[in-house]
């Protein structure tokens, strides 16, 4: 037995269809969920105890289920409901829902690791609560949730994958496909590793390279 790319490569064309659907479900969900988790953590720093309170249930629910069950019962369950969507509109608000509780809490982190008398200090002068969280806290928490933003980052990539199972035609189900149809289930393995290997390693280095002119701009 010998492998043989060549299968796999002949729908190249098809596979970059895929690989297309992959990252435009990857980066519009990605910078989505950020968006939407830096609103609630916000809300929950400025909101008060029962927004906080009100605000930390869905964030629970969403980090404590796996993301396979919640883009089943978001795709499948939704009509009952009559939430009707396709596939890669299911796929994207799934992802952006899913990566925005783990944003929320990302930015939460941030918010806390400011001192306490930073804010103080802006509030002392004047400024206004936008103001604070534009001049003062996003500033100084930039750099320390960057990391953990680059890794969520990554972990939607690979999520990205269970898409499939909904029937978004993303890079998985696209060369799941082709393998299966040309008896090529190792190779289609391998390419998709490759891939989203690639991907993985590209996002890292982006990320390296955004940690390091914020450390030359703040330091």
């Amino acid at each position: 037995m010998s492998f043989d790319f060549a299968v796999i490569l002949a729908k190249a064309p098809q596979i970059l269809m895929g690989l297309g659907v992959t990252i435009l479900i990857w980066v519009a969900g990605t910078l989505a969920s950020a968006v939407l988790g830096f609103l609630i953590a916000t809300a929950r720093r400025f909101g008060g105890r029962p927004v906080d309170l009100l605000l930390q249930v869905p964030i629970e629910v969403l980090r404590g289920t796996p993301f396979l069950v919640q883009i089943f019962l978001l795709y499948f369950g939704g009509p009952y409901i009559g939430l009707r969507l396709d596939p890669i509109t299911a796929g994207l608000l799934g992802i952006s829902i899913y990566g925005a509780a783990y944003y929320a809490e990302i930015f939460r982190a941030g918010y806390q690791s400011v001192p306490v008398g930073h804010v103080e200090a802006a509030e002392c002068v004047g400024f206004s609560r936008q103001q604070i969280i534009l001049h003062v806290l996003l500033p100084e928490m930039a750099l320390l949730v960057l990391p953990p933003s680059i890794n969520m980052a990554v972990i939607l990539l690979k999520e990205t994958a269970l898409l499939s199972l909904i029937t978004v035609p993303e890079m998985t189900m696209t060369v799941s496909a082709i393998g299966s149809q040309q008896y090529a289930f190792v190779e289609s393995l391998v390419i998709l590793a490759l891939v989203y290997w690639g991907l993985v390693e590209l996002s890292n280095w982006l990320g390296r390279i955004a940690e390091r002119k914020l450390s030359k701009l703040s330091a």
